[in-house]
């Protein structure tokens, strides 16, 4: 019988990080050579990257975490479709959950918490997509600077999930120059709004970010060549 993931937790692995295994598997669904909906076996992915078991059930139990892996009681794990349908899906989920974080934020923000903002902003206006990773983290840190201490930490961590997913699909695809622009302006009115303490303008400009980056996303997967 083939070796496959088992539901309940494995037992932690001290010999050898989950983190560089996690990473391989990662990659390798994002860049599709694993396949949606293709067969995950333990001791497939352990002789593939070199490594014992636990670390490659540890990855897969991140990774279903995280939304790449579908775990099915005597089935094992698959990786997840991630389909336009899947896309849709997450970003009209963050159209509802972001802007609920920003308006928080908006009424709690320190002067300090918005020059942490506006500085990522200018240095992303900086770089202009220049350097595309550079970028993206800064992205990141940007909205991080605004959910992260946000009491309901279901909402955060749902937001997370999904952003890693996101960013995930859009290292595939290029950005268009249109998209880049609204972006970067995007990110400016927001700013603005948080400065003006106007949390409702802040909340519509995200929801209308989400939506924007979400869409974006499917246009590019119907339209770039694979």
């Amino acid at each position: 019988m083939s070796d496959v993931v088992a539901i309940e937790a494995p037992a932690p692995d001290t010999a050898e990080p989950a983190a560089s295994v996690y990473e391989l598997i990662r990659d390798d669904i994002i860049s599709g050579r694993l396949t949606a909906n293709q067969k995950l076996i333990v001791a497939d992915l352990a002789e593939r990257f070199g490594t014992s078991t636990n670390p490659v059930r540890e990855a897969l139990h991140q990774l279903r975490g995280e939304g790449f892996v579908v775990m099915t009681p005597n089935r094992g794990a698959r990786v997840r479709p991630m389909g336009a349908d899947f896309i849709r899906d997450i970003y009209e989920i963050e159209v509802l959950i972001e802007p609920m974080l920003t308006r928080w934020f908006v009424r709690i923000a320190t002067d300090e918490d918005i020059k942490i903002v506006e500085d990522l902003c200018v240095r992303m206006e900086q770089i202009n997509y220049s350097d595309p990773p550079l970028h993206g983290e800064l992205d990141t840190q940007f909205h991080h600077a605004m959910y992260h201490r946000h009491y309901n930490r279901h909402a955060v961590d749902l937001w997370w999930k999904h952003r890693e997913i996101l960013k995930a699909m859009s290292r595939r695809y290029p950005t268009s120059m249109a998209r880049r622009v609204a972006v970067l302006k995007e990110h400016r009115d927001l700013l603005e709004a948080i400065k003006a303490h106007d949390e409702e303008r802040a909340g519509a400009i995200v929801a209308l970010h989400v939506e924007g980056s979400g869409k974006h996303i499917i246009g590019q997967m119907t339209t770039t060549p694979r």
